[in-house]
């Protein structure tokens, strides 16, 4: 089946699963009822291209120079179920298809997050998420709580503690914003939706097994997690127990300026596994007169780091937002992408103004930097979790702007289309810039 046709499959697929999920919305009515079950669908399509652009030379992680096209398609099914007060399980059946760019190498802010690292020609299940989740309330204002995908209808307090465990990805927990974190339904570029220097715990698709705990009172949440870490530094294997982890930390607290609400969160995150030193791998490199290889200097370490996110409402219809992340540069990226620090930031119109309200402008940047050591190691041939063109004669941050439309066609259903520019693709001033055009087509239920 090619994947064209799988698309319409799964379209339709996810189209007959409406009238399961639809049944949510009369729980809604009744928020004194909780909902002791849910089923959810999402279908997306991604379809990106880039024209030809300047390129001198290339390497084995280089963004390919000529035209190039290509797309990714999911479709995903959530079930959850209510165990007992407060008590909820939930799992996630996934189908996945198709490749990134260049199969998702070439730029550390890469331009697709429905890309993973692993491409694949046919389709594949897997179950990227079955977790647990505990609120106990603490009192304060009830709030009522919408069906909705991994979340059950019903109520809480106001100040409450939630604790999550089993599989799920730490993005969801951590480093979210209201404006720019779905590449389904917002920005697409993985600098831009989530901190670029964030090295969160995940396999190849960026999923974990751990624990995390939320702590919520009045106007502020303080958040906790331990994780596992893949086996290898970005490979599709987690590691079994907790041998190599991670510990990340986040305080968030809510205010209102001139009546508008918005968000501030700091958040620290520590890896503890096996990693590479990049002088420790520059070094080998001149004394066997071999490219630099990361493998072969690893040894058990940590590599902290950090973010501060933002995000404002200055109008009902316009908000806007800002990250900043930065992390130990001295060593290998782990898990995310090739990305030592980072600063993003932008805004978000919804369309009232042109008699459209359910859609939705997004205009974006991302500047994205690494240390002197990744330098010196992609200088001298080395390869990373995203980039490496052989050479890095000349650096330069590498800078993105990114602006989307997406436009509801009717209830659950968008399509968007999403331009982007990218100056020193790899960091790499000698190649690019570079034009990606894509839509995306979403559906969910």
């Amino acid at each position: 089946m090619s994947l064209s046709q799988l698309r319409i499959v799964a379209f339709f697929a996810a189209i007959f699963l409406a009238p399961l999920s639809r049944a949510d919305d009369a729980v809604t009515a009744d928020a004194a009822q909780p909902e002791d079950f849910s089923f959810h669908s999402q279908f997306t399509n991604v379809t990106q291209y880039h024209p030809s652009f300047t390129s001198p030379y290339r390497g084995p992680n280089s963004l390919d120079p000529g035209n190039r096209g290509d797309e990714t398609m999911d479709l995903t099914i959530f079930a959850g179920a209510r165990l007992w007060q407060g008590g909820e399980a939930y799992a996630d059946l996934e189908v996945d298809q198709g490749f990134g760019l260049s199969n998702t190498l070439g730029v550390a802010g890469f331009p697709s997050a429905e890309a993973y690292k692993v491409g694949a020609a046919s389709p594949y299940a897997r179950l990227p998420r079955a977790f647990f989740r505990q609120t106990i309330d603490l009192g304060g204002e009830t709030t009522v709580i919408d069906p909705d995908q991994n979340q059950l209808g019903g109520t809480k307090t106001a100040d409450n503690v939630t604790i999550t465990a089993g599989k799920f990805a730490l993005t969801d927990i951590f480093d979210t914003n209201i404006y720019a974190h779905d590449p389904k339904a917002d920005f697409l570029n993985w600098a831009i939706v989530d901190a670029g220097a964030y090295d969160y715990g995940a396999d190849a698709w960026g999923y974990i097994y751990g624990v995390a705990v939320e702590w919520t009172q009045s106007w502020w949440t303080l958040r906790a997690g331990i994780n596992d870490m893949s086996r290898v530094p970005n490979t599709a294997m987690l590691e079994r127990g907790f041998g190599q982890f991670s510990v990340n930390i986040e305080a968030e607290e809510r205010h209102e300026l001139f009546g508008q609400p918005g968000k501030f969160k700091v958040l620290f995150f520590d890896n503890f596994a096996k990693m590479a030193n990049y002088l420790d791998a520059v070094r080998l490199s001149i004394a066997t007169g071999n490219p630099p290889d990361l493998a072969a200097v690893r040894r058990s370490q940590s590599r902290p780091g950090g973010t501060f996110n933002l995000e404002q409402q200055i109008m009902p219809d316009l908000g806007l937002f800002a990250r900043g992340s930065y992390n130990d540069g001295t060593k290998e990226a782990f898990e995310f992408t090739d990305i030592n620090a980072s600063l993003s930031g932008g805004l978000s119109l919804k369309g009232a103004r042109w008699a459209r309200p359910d859609d939705t402008f997004g205009l974006a940047g991302v500047v994205n930097a690494i240390s002197p050591q990744a330098r010196q190691y992609f200088a001298a041939g080395g390869l990373g979790i995203l980039i490496g063109d052989g050479k890095l004669p000349y650096y330069g941050t590498e800078k993105i702007l990114e602006t989307y439309y997406s436009a509801t066609l009717a209830e659950g259903l968008t399509f968007s289309l999403d331009y982007q520019f990218i100056a020193n693709p790899g960091y790499n001033p000698q190649r690019g810039p570079v034009s990606v055009i894509g839509y995306r087509i979403h559906a969910q239920f």
